[in-house]
This record gives C-alpha cells, structure tokens and sequence, in this order.
C-alpha cells in the first residue's frame, strides 16, 4: 500500500458495501453535511462527488480540505463519543450516510476490516503530515507549509480558495500576520497570486 495515494480500490468496495443500508443525500455548496436527526447517535458520511471543508467543532478550525471519494466517521460506531468534526460542502456534494453501528455491523458481515484499515491508514498518515506542519512551529513554518499544501491541489480547486482565509481558517494566526508574510513574499518573487488566489510557487525560503 502506497500510504500517499488514496486507497480508492478499498474505498469502492467499503462504498458498495455501506451504500444499501444507507440515507442518499444531494446538497448545495456551503450547506452543512448532516444526518438530518435531533439524535445524537454518530454516522458515517460517505461523499460520493465534490469537496468538503472539515471542520473542529469545538473551535471551527479548518481540519482539512477533502475531495470525493471520502469517508468520514467510519470508526464511529467503535467508540461511544459524539460527532467531533463538522463538514461544509465547498462545492455542490452528493453522498450517503448511516448509523456508525451499521457501519461496524456491515463492515463485519462483509469482511471488509482490510479496507477499513487500509482506509484509517491513510486518514492517520495524513493527519501525522499535518501535525509535523502546524503542531509547535512559528507562524512562518506554519504559512509556508500551507502553501506548499495548496500548491498540490490541482489547479480549479486552487483558484476557488482564498489563500489568506484558508491559512488563517486552518492555523489560527492572526489575518494581520499572514498579510504580512504572503506580501513579503510576493514582494520577493517567491509566491504568484491573482486575486487572492495561488497561482504559483516558485520557491519558498526555509526561514522568514
């Protein structure tokens, strides 16, 4: 298993497996993704087309920009906690979504723990990227490693995201600062922008 590649076989087939048991769901960009009931049993959410911005929702930061295929809550059902994330579709979305404990019985029934795992190995890899990124570095190292981040989206997800309001969404650094460092380094060459949007990165100095 290549931990940087999706693991979209194993996502098709824990996909077909969820999807009959499952609640379809067609929402508009910006809307919240919910299950729709006042319970608070947790689901899993399967986005089928899209993206979505995932959410902390103890203090709304930005978690993660994510693209269809995606799943999220599929360990839900395996620990009795409420939902901790909050999704936002970026752009209109489609999917499903089911208790979390028929995700765990489904999974069961099919066998299917090898994607399971296969699929949680990704989501922790990159969640470890993000903490080596963001977690106890100064406010440069973070905004630099959001750009280089960025500069790996392909280019129409790129030009509909506002650099500024993602890097202050998903770090917490004051919008003054990240004005601040992103007009220094425009102002150098290192980084091209149009209209709040990344265009480019030529190169980005290890320190500010």
């Amino acid at each position: 298993m290549n931990v940087n590649a999706k693991p979209l076989s194993e996502l098709s087939r824990l996909e077909q497996c969820l999807k009959s048991a499952s609640t379809p769901f067609d929402i508009a960009s910006q809307q919240i993704i919910s299950h729709g009931s006042y319970s608070d049993e947790p689901h899993t959410f399967m986005i089928q087309t899209g993206v979505i911005e995932i959410f902390r929702q103890s203090d709304e930061l930005l978690i993660a920009i994510a693209t269809a295929p995606f799943i999220l809550g599929l360990t839900a059902g395996m620990i009795n906690n409420s939902q901790e994330y909050m999704m936002v579709a970026q752009t209109p979305c489609t999917g499903f979504y089911l208790p979390a404990a028929t995700t765990r019985q489904r999974i069961q029934q099919e066998s299917l723990w090898h994607e399971a795992f296969c699929w949680l190995s990704w989501i922790n890899h990159n969640l470890e990227k993000r903490d080596k990124q963001l977690v106890g570095n100064n406010s440069y190292t973070q905004i630099r490693a959001m750009l280089l981040n960025m500069s790996e989206w392909d280019d129409a997800l790129r030009l509909k995201i506002g650099v500024m309001n993602h890097i202050q969404r998903s770090t917490g650094i004051s919008r003054s600062v990240v004005a601040e460092i992103l007009a220094a380094l425009r102002q150098g060459n290192y980084i091209n922008m149009s209209r709040g949007k990344l265009v480019s990165i030529n190169r980005l100095p290890t320190e500010y």
